[in-house]
């Protein structure tokens, strides 16, 4: 089921009587009006994309938005609250729709939109910001199968690595450690911590060279004419196909205000998984030196040169 588009026109009725206005003399009154209309807005649509007939009480919607919403001479009271309520979750549905390219490709839309639906019910926005709408996406994936049948791992590699990217553009970033500053540092002592928006990522498809194609094929599309869009729009979106498995180690970061995916090597992936949980650098070094057995000490200078000049550590002031 797709989503009717968020400019859709409301049903014609007749004018109904002006109801008493809510006495908003207050602040404390004020408030209560403020929250009556709030939760009426942020309610969830049906299953129809339209506001419920019944508020959470079980009384009748029309009866309730006429108390606080005047009508006017094409709109009912219900029919105005409507386009409010519909729009929020329409805005709501688009974010997610942009936020997660890569599942909406290999879901197909139809699916896809049902898992918004349903992921968005279970948790509505709770932040100022639209920015943190996906973020208990990977956690409702793990505990509703029904959305991952057909490829679970596929499907949550492919969530973590798009939340991670939303991580990677906006996460904080910290006053970086260079390289000198590490070189009179005591390795048994110095616990380097990774930025806030790089993020590790072990997955078993090689979604990086995934979505990259993907967010230039769509950089294209949105580039033709609006003749050339409205066909591909008739056709409908159908699954792209899956890439195949290929274990990859990756960590995404931002570097001069892009976001990157560096590939990894597993003797990479370890040592730096082993900073993130807080071991000591020299630590950390002795459990990759003795896991690893072709790493050799010149190849993590050489890492930490080439890590230390992305900005990836940052000390925290004593």
């Amino acid at each position: 089921m797709s989503a009717p588009a968020p400019n859709s026109s409301p049903r014609v009725s007749r004018r109904q009587p002006t109801p008493k206005a809510p006495d908003a003399r207050t602040v404390a009154s004020l408030s209560r009006l403020q929250l009556l209309v709030a939760s009426a807005t942020m309610r969830e649509l049906n299953e129809d994309f339209e506001m419920r007939p019944r508020w959470t009480d079980g009384r009748s919607m029309r009866a309730r938005a006429s108390r606080f919403i005047k009508p006017n001479d094409r709109l009912t009271a219900f029919e105005r609250l409507e386009i409010y309520n519909r729009q929020y979750w329409f805005r709501l549905l688009e974010s997610f729709h942009e936020d997660f390219p890569g599942l909406r490709a290999v879901l197909g839309q139809e699916r896809f939109v049902r898992l918004a639906v349903a992921y968005l019910s279970a948790h509505p926005s709770t932040s100022f910001t639209l920015r943190n709408l996906g973020r208990h996406l990977v956690r409702f994936l793990e505990t509703q199968p029904s959305h991952t049948a057909f490829n679970p791992r596929l499907v949550l590699d492919l969530a973590r690595l798009e939340w991670a990217h939303i991580e990677a553009f906006d996460n904080a970033a910290e006053p970086p450690v260079t390289a000198d500053a590490l070189l009179d540092a005591n390795p048994a002592e110095l616990r380097l911590r990774l930025q806030p928006h790089v993020t590790l990522l072990h997955l078993a498809y090689p979604l990086d060279d995934f979505l990259i194609a993907l967010r230039h094929v769509e950089d294209s599309r949105a580039e033709t004419s609006n003749a050339v869009a409205a066909q591909q729009s008739r056709r409908g979106i159908h699954p792209v196909r899956s890439p195949k498995p290929q274990p990859v180690w990756l960590a995404t970061h931002r570097h001069r205000n892009c976001v990157h995916y560096k590939r990894l090597t597993v003797a990479q992936f370890q040592l730096l998984d082993a900073l993130r949980q807080g071991l000591p650098l020299a630590e950390a070094c002795e459990l990759v030196l003795r896991d690893c057995f072709r790493t050799k000490p010149e190849h993590l200078r050489r890492w930490f040169g080439d890590w230390a000049l992305l900005g990836w550590f940052w000390l925290p002031k004593e």
